[in-house]
Order: structure tokens, then sequence, then C-alpha cells
């Protein structure tokens, strides 16, 4: 009779083994590229907005500001507004990083980068974002933004992490989500109320740069 494979360690065959080492070394990959960097905000948003859209321009804006005020900038290295969060720090003369993630749809990378660093997992690219960055904001996006923004969330709420800001910029976007958080995960006791105090909102590009500046002080 077949022995029951019960846990995770008892299916691993060689080739997963061997996924061990690539996994491995990505992450070696990745401290080693990102080890020299400064105090970074990371910069999370939609793949999909173009140059000629407004909340592309508030995104170069706000890279600028934050460029300006001596902080790095990480985002994920493709279009969009990605593309526009690399674009005002290293126009600015910042220091602009990508963390670049190979796609089945594969997704440019964009010129805007003086730092650049590849990887083929998502919870190692999520890794280097938590481990390098002084704080997050997040732009309107999709389930990649979402997820970006959960990770964080969840290791500041459950004490992974040390606390840093996060700031959600786009109150009619982010709107309809708080209300959720609100009326359904905090009515129902599946978190707190001072839980939403782990984030901010604004529309405000300034406000945003200076709620960072309040807290990282560099």
């Amino acid at each position: 009779m077949q022995r029951s494979k019960q846990y995770l360690i008892d299916d691993l065959s060689i080739q997963e083994s061997w996924r061990l080492f690539k996994i491995m070394s990505e992450i070696v990959d990745g401290f080693e590229n990102l080890s020299d960097i400064g105090p970074a905000v990371s910069v999370f948003g939609s793949a999909r907005v173009k140059p000629e859209d407004k909340l592309y321009q508030q995104t170069e804006e706000l890279s600028k500001k934050l460029s300006e005020a001596g902080y790095s900038v990480i985002t994920g290295g493709g279009p969009g507004l990605m593309e526009a969060g690399n674009k005002g720090a290293f126009e600015n003369g910042g220091e602009s990083i990508g963390l670049h993630i190979h796609l089945p749809m594969e997704q440019h990378n964009n010129p805007y980068m003086n730092v650049k660093s590849e990887f083929r997992y998502f919870f190692i690219r999520k890794l280097m974002f938590i481990k390098y960055a002084m704080a997050y904001v997040a732009l309107p996006g999709g389930y990649g933004t979402l997820d970006e923004l959960s990770e964080a969330l969840v290791l500041i709420q459950t004490h992974r992490i040390k606390p840093f800001p996060i700031v959600l910029f786009g109150v009619d976007f982010w709107s309809g989500l708080i209300d959720w958080f609100k009326n359904q995960m905090v009515t129902n006791g599946f978190c707190n109320e001072e839980d939403l105090d782990l984030f901010m909102v604004t529309d405000d590009i300034d406000v945003v740069v200076n709620h960072i500046k309040k807290h990282v002080i560099i």
C-alpha cells in the first residue's frame, strides 16, 4: 500500500528540490543588488495607466518630491504607474529602483532605473519590497497592488515587522474598500477598529511626502 504523503516535505521531488536552490539564489541576488540603496519608499500601482493620464503625472510628481526629500523610490520596474514612479526619481537625479517580475504575459522594463533586480517568484519580490522600504505608497491598481498592500498591512498588524507609514493615494479609488473594511471586517469582529489606523488616505501629494518625512527621518 502506498504511504500517504501527509507533509509537504514528503512530496519533494528532485525537480522541486532544485527549485529550492533557485529560490535561495534569487533571495541572495536580491539582497546583493539592493543592500546599498538609501532610505526608500516603495510605490505601487497599475501597469495599465498611460503617460497622458492625470494619475501618471501625479505619480511622477510624487516620486520627484520623494526624491527631493532624500528618499530612494522602489517600484515594480514595469510600465504605467511603476514607470511614472521611477521616472520622477530618475529624472530628478535620485535613486530609482525597479524590482522586475517575469510574467507569462511579458511585462517590459521601463527605462528609468539606475538599480534593477529581476525576479521569477512573487513572494521573493514582495520580501524585497518590505525589507528595503521605510514607507509604502499604494496608488490605484489591480490585484497585484492589493496583494502588495495586504502583505504590508498584515505584517504590521501581526507585529512581524516594525510599523511604517502606509499611504493610500486616491480617495475616490480607495474609499469603497475602506468602507468595506469598516462595515464588514470591523463590524463583524474580523479586525479591530484601531487596525484602520495602520494607513492614511489622501489626494494631496504634499500630504504624502510630509507624512513620510514626519515618520521616516533621514
